[in-house]
């Protein structure tokens, strides 16, 4: 199914909960044949902050090993998965900073027609999980690429709790989930790469 496609991963997390979520997309992606690159966005908390908080310094610990993103990681793939915790419902300014480093490769439209899809995890149900995947992907609009949401293609979805914007979990100050949403992370990453493995096609 994605023999052709290169999906880049982008993800934020502090205590590990979108870390887990980008290792499950990777996994699902991998076995549809896909190019897969795992890469986290930098951390701009202070030293103090990381520090007072020991889960966020683990996490940062058992990370240091993962690769930075780049905007090389942007031009280089077909397709984006982008998973980040919900900050008062917009994305978390660690991803913010990345992101508005890209005007560079879009007024080159290097990012145009990429496929896109995003998750985001929040402390609560309604903790601005679904605006936070639209803000993220108000960016892409910009971009010019083409946003490959879940919707209810799956019934994987409805068992995840229903977010057809992108998957969405609630999970505690440990990182832990709530929800069981393996099954529609899986699906999500997968249809991701059906849409983009299709405009691949279509665009040759």
């Amino acid at each position: 199914m994605g023999n052709d496609v290169k999906l880049a991963i982008f993800y934020y997390s502090s205590t590990g909960t979108n870390y887990k979520l980008a290792k499950t997309a990777a996994e699902a992606a991998k076995e549809t044949g896909a190019e897969v690159k795992l890469v986290k966005v930098p951390e701009l908390a202070p030293e103090e902050a990381i520090n007072g908080n020991p889960a966020w310094k683990a996490h940062l610990e058992e990370t240091k090993d993962v690769p930075t993103a780049s905007l090389d990681d942007l031009e280089w793939a077909d397709a984006y998965i982008f998973s980040v915790p919900t900050r008062y419902g917009t994305v978390p300014s660690q991803m913010k900073q990345f992101l508005d480093t890209t005007g560079g490769l879009w007024s080159k439209g290097k990012l145009a027609n990429k496929v896109v899809s995003a998750m985001t995890s929040a402390s609560n149900p309604h903790g601005g999980q679904e605006q936070t995947i639209l803000n993220l992907y108000t960016t892409m609009f910009h971009w010019g690429a083409i946003v490959a949401a879940p919707g209810y293609t799956d019934d994987s979805i409805f068992a995840a709790g229903g977010n057809p914007y992108g998957t969405s979990v609630t999970a505690d100050q440990e990182g832990n989930w709530k929800e069981d949403v393996t099954a529609a992370v899986k699906h999500q990453a997968k249809r991701t790469i059906q849409v983009a493995s299709a405009v691949k096609k279509g665009m040759q």
